[in-house]
């Protein structure tokens, strides 16, 4: 089963998250920021890709706190519960607005910069691909 993570690569804290995520031992065949992926191909606009991390699989997508949710179904067992808790109400509500809080605080997160909190088209010149393969 084909799986990506798609998420922003100019952020800082997101990088870092995303690094810690994936050796978690999930189950996605490739991880990459959305400024250097194909958003139409993946079925994804940039604002959906700026606004949460998007997890697309070949029948949905997953975005935000249900994308979190669905990458530790996807990982190893003693990860699942976590991932069923936060898709289930009502931790589901408490993980949206948790997820929803720090997505809009990034900037101020452990390893959060100052162009995390600007718009796409305000940030610093964007970074060469960094396109990894998670298997």
């Amino acid at each position: 089963m084909t799986a990506t993570l798609v998420y922003d690569g100019d952020c800082a804290f997101c990088t870092s998250s995303v690094r810690w995520v994936t050796r978690l031992g999930l189950n996605v065949d490739e991880v990459v920021p959305w400024q250097f992926s194909d958003l139409a191909a993946l079925g994804l606009t940039q604002q959906q890709c700026e606004d949460k991390m998007q997890l697309v699989l070949p029948a949905r997508t997953w975005a935000g706190h249900a994308a979190a949710g669905q990458l530790l179904l996807r990982s190893r067992w003693y990860w699942k519960p976590l991932g069923l808790l936060l898709l289930t109400p009502p931790f589901s509500w408490v993980a949206r607005a948790v997820y929803r809080w720090v997505a809009d605080n990034r900037d101020k997160m452990p390893g959060g910069t100052a162009a995390c909190a600007l718009p796409q088209d305000q940030r610093p010149a964007t970074r060469p691909p960094q396109r990894r393969s998670a298997g």
